[in-house]
């Protein structure tokens, strides 16, 4: 049975988390030679290469399961000695633990962080959250980068579980200048459609295929206008009801612009949904259950739920 030293999950945390051997070595008070001996300690022991030695350090395939299972043991760790200190009477501030997590950039906008201030209200913990798109975030489990993570991917990554969030409902909104200055002698619902082909868009970034997909299902092609890239969601946001361009925006961010007359619904029943999952560890851990019951309970009442 492989019983790794805790330095060396240790060395390999920091050396993934830090990106070189160097900021590794800096962390943890020793030598770049010293983290060197300790990830090829590691690598014979397994029989295989663990790191990719580039810049940012990159896990290989088998060293992603060895950096799951480094902070599963990190996670344990902290969860006892925090226990333990707890029925000591040890300061609160001993032993803080911390919980990676992957979310996309809508739902940290809208609706995770308070999900997570629920679990700071009554537990004391520090969150180390990955801004990534939904279809990406699964990504960042299968790597070991963190415990868990919002994704539209449905199906569990190994060694998760998976459970449906709601549904994120986008609309393609845009502001009334906006409609005045491109879209304002557009009539009909198919013209309006057809011209979406033609004016200007806000995308996330060049990768964002919210707006495309949207497109590609309704006038069978994605758009050929120019495109602005705003690569934050309360900024995406602001861009649309300034007039930079149409986008489509979460209920949480446009119902409010629908209301008062700050943005203009274009298409009014033709909505793009976005399916939320949580996936996350199969871990026996109570902190990571807790950030799990705040997650699920934060989204039934800020997410649209399958019927």
């Amino acid at each position: 049975m492989l019983r790794f030293q805790r330095e060396h999950l240790e060395t390999l945390l920091a050396a993934v988390d830090l990106g070189t051997f160097d900021a590794a070595a800096r962390a943890l008070s020793v030598t770049p030679s010293a983290v060197s001996q300790r990830i090829k300690a590691m690598e014979s022991q397994v029989g295989r290469v663990l790191l990719q030695r580039v810049t940012p350090i990159v896990p290989t395939a088998d060293g992603a399961v060895v950096l799951r299972h480094a902070r599963q043991v990190r996670l344990l760790d902290e969860e006892t000695a925090r226990t333990l200190g707890a029925s000591d009477g040890a300061a609160a501030g001993d032993t803080v633990p911390s919980i990676p997590l992957a979310v996309n950039a809508d739902s940290l906008g809208t609706w995770f962080l308070d999900a997570l201030a629920l679990v700071r209200a009554d537990t004391e913990v520090v969150f180390d959250l990955h801004r990534e798109d939904q279809d990406r975030t699964a990504e960042l489990l299968r790597s070991g980068t963190v415990m868990a993570a919002v994704t539209a991917e449905s199906d569990p990554v190994q060694g998760c579980s998976s459970v449906l969030l709601g549904i994120d409902r986008y609309r393609a909104v845009a502001s009334p200048a906006f409609v005045d200055r491109y879209l304002g002698d557009v009539v009909s619902e198919r013209r309006t459609l057809e011209q979406l082909d033609r004016v200007p868009l806000v995308d996330y970034d060049h990768d964002d295929d919210l707006q495309q997909g949207f497109l590609r299902r309704v006038v069978g092609h994605a758009p050929r206008a120019p495109r602005h890239f705003v690569p934050t969601s309360a900024d995406f946001a602001r861009a649309v009801t300034l007039g930079f361009g149409w986008g489509l925006l979460p209920e949480a961010q446009c119902l409010d612009g629908l209301r008062d007359g700050t943005l203009v619904e274009l298409v009014p029943g033709r909505r793009a949904d976005v399916a939320l999952w949580w996936q996350r560890w199969n871990l026996a851990s109570p902190l990571l259950e807790r950030v799990t019951e705040a997650v699920r309970a934060t989204a039934r009442d800020r997410l649209h739920q399958a019927r």
